[in-house]
């Protein structure tokens, strides 16, 4: 391919109107063309202004200085910044073109390499002011939460078209742009931003346009962000999607998605099977699994403190930390086997909890944990202080968990 055929084949997917085939020569990711010395060195802005009317020229001219800027100079801080230009030079373009919507592929396609070269952008900037970063004297995802302001500019031009008909409407853009935003906002931590664009997804009310990649994407987000919020069967739900649904050859995302939603299996009673934690190569969960099973707490501290790296990574440490409550749960529930009796003294558990932690429990700190598993219902009884006991249901005092929970 050279500069004359690359021109004219963009023209003519814009005078055709193929917003595919278009998204395809303004991706820095196609290597016919964005890494082709003459489109390089011999396009210019009059070159293009000739043959492309605004603001496609522009666009255009940007883009290949982008490619320029990264093919020959590895240089993606100003690669992001020209791509940034053409980005904002689009969404003038889709604001004036109010009764179309084939440049959608285009937007989605710009959005996505907009925040890939941001990440570039930020690696980058890291290796060149590795002093500073550890002095705290600069942002470490400086050009990441720059790339969120025209993508959100971009999405609300989109979520503004009120036209009905769902096939033109460029609303069909809106989930696309959530994913990328929801990927910078939980890779800066920024999770409260959110909510915004879940409530304006939700009142487009246009779920039948999205492709099911669209919407594994969303429902991962959304559950993680219900992960944390602690709605644990609304995350249950939302990442069991993401699961079921991610196409069977992409096991890498699978594996993505269980990393979360184990724990909230775990947290609602479910426990993982060994055989899928091996095919998914999760065996850091094994200890954990055994240990909340048995009720070892001491077992359940070393599993967490072993794996830590794994599980602060994911920003799944504190929830998997919350796994002691069930591990309470299943200890006491021992100790009331062990005893025979529907009115078990406190200081049963205090003992067992002295002899599994090696530490020195006080009985005010059983009564409380033993409130909080009454509170949450996985234990059917009341705590009769008087006389220092656990007085359990005769019939069915630990629920089983997901029911429980």
């Amino acid at each position: 391919m050279n500069m004359e055929h690359y021109i004219d084949s963009v023209s003519y997917f814009i005078r055709k109107k193929s917003g595919n085939q278009l998204a395809r020569q303004l991706t820095y990711q196609d290597t016919e063309h964005s890494k082709n010395e003459d489109i390089m060195n011999r396009i210019s802005q009059e070159v293009v202004s000739t043959h492309l009317a605004n603001p496609w020229g522009p666009i255009v001219f940007g883009h290949i200085h982008c490619c320029f800027l990264i093919h020959n100079s590895n240089d993606f801080i100003n690669a992001y910044q020209e791509h940034a230009n053409c980005v904002g030079l689009l969404t003038k373009a889709i604001v004036s073109m109010k009764e179309e919507n084939w440049m959608i592929p285009v937007v989605c396609t710009m959005a996505r390499d907009l925040r890939l070269l941001a990440l570039a952008a930020d690696k980058q900037n890291a290796f060149k002011n590795a002093a500073k970063l550890q002095e705290g004297l600069y942002l470490p995802h400086e050009y990441l939460e720059k790339a969120a302001e025209p993508l959100m500019s971009i999405f609300r031009v989109c979520g503004n078209d009120i036209r009905t008909s769902n096939d033109r409407t460029k609303r069909v853009a809106m989930m696309n742009l959530v994913n990328q935003l929801f990927k910078i906002y939980f890779r800066v931590n920024k999770l409260h931003l959110c909510k915004p664009l879940i409530r304006a997804l939700e009142n487009a009310n246009i779920n039948e346009c999205f492709s099911l990649a669209q919407q594994v994407t969303y429902n991962h987000y959304l559950g993680m962000k219900s992960m944390f919020d602690s709605d644990y069967k609304a995350a249950d739900k939302l990442l069991t999607f993401a699961f079921e649904k991610c196409h069977p050859q992409s096991l890498k995302n699978k594996r993505l998605t269980l990393i979360f939603l184990i724990p909230v299996k775990m947290l609602l009673g479910t426990m993982p099977t060994i055989e899928l934690l091996q095919k998914y190569d999760l065996m850091a969960f094994k200890p954990i699994v055994k240990a909340v099973k048995e009720g070892n707490l001491n077992d359940l501290d070393v599993a967490l403190e072993t794996h830590s790296d794994f599980f602060w990574k994911y920003g799944i440490y504190l929830i998997l930390e919350k796994l002691k409550i069930i591990a309470y749960r299943n200890v006491f529930k021992k100790v009331c086997l062990i005893m025979k009796t529907h009115q078990v003294p406190v200081e049963s558990f205090r003992v067992i909890l002295n002899f599994l932690q090696n530490s020195n429990v006080s009985l005010e700190e059983v009564n409380c944990i033993l409130a909080n598993l009454i509170y949450e219902g996985k234990i059917k009884g009341y705590i009769s202080l008087q006389h220092q006991k656990l007085v359990i249901s005769k019939t069915n005092p630990f629920p089983p968990l997901a029911t429980a929970s």
